[in-house]
């Protein structure tokens, strides 16, 4: 049993980084504004929103982001985020 909850603990853990990478990118993406067509930040971001979004559409259908005069704040990332958290948490 200690090696499946290991196992769990690592995806978990791999959830955790690719959804703290998708942040960064973003950010990146506001702050540098886009990226050129097949440039590594286009080609890496592309990889990590193909990966996290099966989690966070889900959620997103139920909770749609947030808009505050034009800026919006993706409440299923962070629902999803503490939610990898607390789970990872709970695991022995």
């Amino acid at each position: 049993m200690g090696i499946v909850l290991a196992i769990v603990s690592l995806l978990l853990l791999l959830v955790e980084v690719l959804l703290i990478a998708r942040a960064v990118l973003d950010w990146t993406v506001a702050i540098a504004g886009p990226s050129l067509p097949g440039s590594v930040r286009s080609r890496l971001s592309a990889g990590v929103r193909a990966a996290t979004e099966p989690l966070l559409a889900p959620v997103r259908r139920v909770l749609p982001p947030l808009r505050f005069s034009g800026i919006g704040i993706d409440l299923a990332f962070i629902v999803v985020f503490l939610a990898v958290v607390i789970l990872r948490a709970l695991l022995p």
